[in-house]
């Protein structure tokens, strides 16, 4: 698939951009600084990079706690989410709610949830909040494939099949949840494009690790959307590089071999974007270096930043507390 050259420079910009950031997060975590679990998607960035690109400021997001990406490629501060990160007053959260509590009311990220399919209902309820005020909007829920297995999954395609709201699901099928693989979790039949069709929801499987396959199923399914068809479900295989929960590789656990996990990095998809960039004339390797130049100033200002703001007083630990 050829892609238009201000799309795909776009796209890539934006997997980069998580890459690095996440890189940053790797260098600094041993400092003991980052007080806070860490869930990277390094290896995962196409997805958020291709679906992000169809969104526009006003429509929401939900997410998971393998966010960051997500975060990223909506449009959510870097300032904040590294002061968010080192618990810090000037965090999206202010400094409460971690790497997995992700939040920028400006450009529509309504929150991230640890919660595993904790953000496919909120999603569900936001889209239905939007179809009630009559909003042009559409909601956004990203999960893994472990959250297809909770009860909520089905109730939330069932509802919001029932009521045609604009919500997309995507699933980023990366095959583990935490140290279990799809296979001691899912029976081999299973399919959850063929259940989610069931509910007479659309959708489409593809991917994960291509991000101008998930920019195109993703601009289908949001036309979709925004002509008032209801749901759309998107489902793309990928792969996470780093263990579960932190900074580090995790291949010596012996719940997934060597092997396995080069075969995954041999398909990188951002490293296999940029050689596709060069090879079609879209980019020098001159502007490659620039590019990478640029979000490295970017991060580094803003981990400057995270790292001089002020603790949250003591005194606000319970302002903004729901229960």
């Amino acid at each position: 698939m050829m892609a238009d050259k201000t799309i795909a420079m776009s796209l890539y910009s934006t997997m980069l951009r998580i890459r690095m950031v996440e890189e940053k997060i790797v260098e600094l975590y041993p400092e003991q600084e980052m007080r806070c679990p860490v869930h990277l998607c390094i290896g995962q960035e196409a997805i958020a990079a291709g679906v992000c690109a169809h969104l526009s400021e006003k429509d929401y997001l939900m997410s998971n706690h393998r966010s960051h990406g997500h975060y990223l490629a909506k449009g959510g501060s870097l300032k904040a989410m590294f002061a968010e990160i080192y618990g810090k007053a000037a965090g999206c959260s202010k400094g409460k709610g971690g790497s997995m509590h992700l939040v920028d009311l400006d450009v529509g990220i309504m929150g991230t949830t640890p919660i595993v399919a904790g953000s496919i209902p909120v999603a569900v309820g936001v889209a239905f909040g939007s179809a009630l005020k009559g909003e042009d909007r559409i909601t956004v829920a990203f999960f893994g494939d472990a959250a297809t297995e909770e009860g909520v999954f089905c109730e939330s395609l069932n509802f919001a099949a029932l009521k045609k709201l604009p919500v997309l699901f995507v699933c980023e099928n990366n095959y583990f949840s935490v140290y279990s693989p799809l296979s001691v979790r899912q029976p081999a039949e299973r399919d959850n494009l063929a259940l989610v069709k069931a509910y007479g929801i659309a959708g489409e499987r593809g991917d994960g690790n291509n991000v101008l396959e998930v920019y195109r199923a993703t601009g289908k399914a949001v036309q979709y959307l925004r002509n008032g068809k209801g749901p759309y479900y998107l489902e793309f295989d990928t792969y996470r590089w780093r263990e579960h929960c932190g900074p580090n590789y995790d291949n010596d656990l012996g719940y997934r071999t060597e092997e396995e996990f080069l075969r995954w990095r041999h398909r990188c998809p951002a490293d296999n974007f940029e050689r596709y960039l060069v090879q079609e004339g879209y980019a020098t390797p001159e502007k490659i270096i620039e590019i990478k130049k640029k979000i490295s100033r970017e991060i580094d200002e803003a981990v400057t930043f995270a790292k001089q703001c002020p603790f949250p007083d003591a005194g606000d630990a319970f302002i903004d507390v729901y229960a």
